[in-house]
């Protein structure tokens, strides 16, 4: 009786250590995160994609009941950042924080990149859309993107507009603008929005294409004219002007938008988590009215229309610098 008890014993914790066993990376993934999470931001302290992060990784901080540590990692247009999240371990505790350049501008432009961000990052949301706004000096004589446009094909190249240099999102979308309009612009590199505002102002070129948030000062102050928003969706500190899309020229519209993500093969029921996290963290209105004071338009893109959007732009913008010789400088 006593060798029966035994044996039926033994099968007993048999089963119950394989049980365990099974049960042991369920355990893990429903214990995440258990330490603090580093939200990488491919750019120095200050700029739009570290006010976001700023402002998200102290909500989503409090959702986790973890710290969310911001680690400004800039240089080679968001390269070295997002590398360091595609190579760093897939466990949820490394995320990345970026604009559009890191997810889909660079793999356009770009013939080698130490990263595919279609196969070494796991999408998990775009939280935020920063608006372009294309804008003239407001002695200019067009008052509309159809007048402007009329000048361009009378004066081909003879209007002149700012970049932040080949391949920067100004840039794409004074192409995108040419492409869709039949017209030829001239692109002038600048270091950035104050000289290329300076510029504009000043009457050493005609055309403008920055974030709202850059000119939206200047619009209201009378020095230069908003003619349309170059984003998919009006932008709420300048709702009175309409987008290129209104205005028949869809095809021009660009996107410039702030997405989260983690390293591939990082744990489903992670990303499942931070999925539900992150949309909650933005439903705060506190959050939302931040963000659109800083020039942004909340949303809340799900991981499988990120993964889409992000395919659909890689492939647009490659076939964009084919055609109009577009190389990164």
């Amino acid at each position: 009786m006593n060798a029966t008890i035994s044996r039926r014993g033994l099968s007993a914790l048999a089963l119950a250590a394989t049980a365990a066993a099974f049960a042991l990376p369920g355990r893990a993934q429903d214990a995440w995160p258990a330490k603090s999470v580093k939200l990488v931001v491919p750019f120095p302290p200050g700029g739009g994609t570290d006010l976001v992060a700023r402002a998200m990784g102290q909500k989503l901080a409090e959702r986790l009941r973890q710290p969310v540590v911001i680690d400004n990692k800039p240089g080679a247009s968001t390269i070295i950042g997002t590398d360091a999240v595609a190579k760093a371990a897939p466990d949820g505790y490394t995320l990345l924080l970026s604009g559009s350049t890191s997810y889909s501008v660079n793999a356009a432009l770009r013939a080698k990149l130490p990263y595919d961000p279609v196969h070494d990052l796991a999408p998990i949301a775009i939280v935020a859309r920063t608006p372009l706004v294309l804008v003239v000096n407001a002695n200019a004589p067009w008052r509309s993107v159809a007048e402007l446009v009329g000048a361009a094909k009378a004066r081909p190249r003879g209007i002149r507009y700012a970049t932040f240099g080949s391949g920067s999102g100004p840039h794409l979308a004074g192409e995108l603008l040419a492409l869709a309009a039949g017209v030829q612009l001239q692109d002038v590199p600048y270091k950035g929005s104050s000289q290329s505002a300076i510029a504009l102002i000043g009457g050493e070129i005609e055309m403008g294409i920055d974030t709202v948030a850059s000119v939206a000062p200047h619009v209201r102050s009378g020095k230069l004219r908003a003619l349309g928003i170059v984003g998919a969706t009006r932008s709420s500190l300048l709702p009175e002007v309409p987008t290129l899309a209104e205005l028949k020229l869809p095809e021009a519209t660009f996107d410039a938008w702030y997405g989260f993500a983690a390293p591939a093969r990082t744990p489903q029921p992670v990303i499942d988590r931070l999925v539900r996290d992150v949309g909650a963290t933005m439903a705060d209105p506190a959050l939302q009215a931040q963000l659109r004071a800083q020039g942004m338009e909340p949303v809340m893109i799900g991981a499988a229309a990120f993964r889409s959007q992000m395919e659909s732009e890689i492939s647009r913008y490659r076939a964009l610098a084919h055609r109009a010789g577009i190389a990164p400088e």
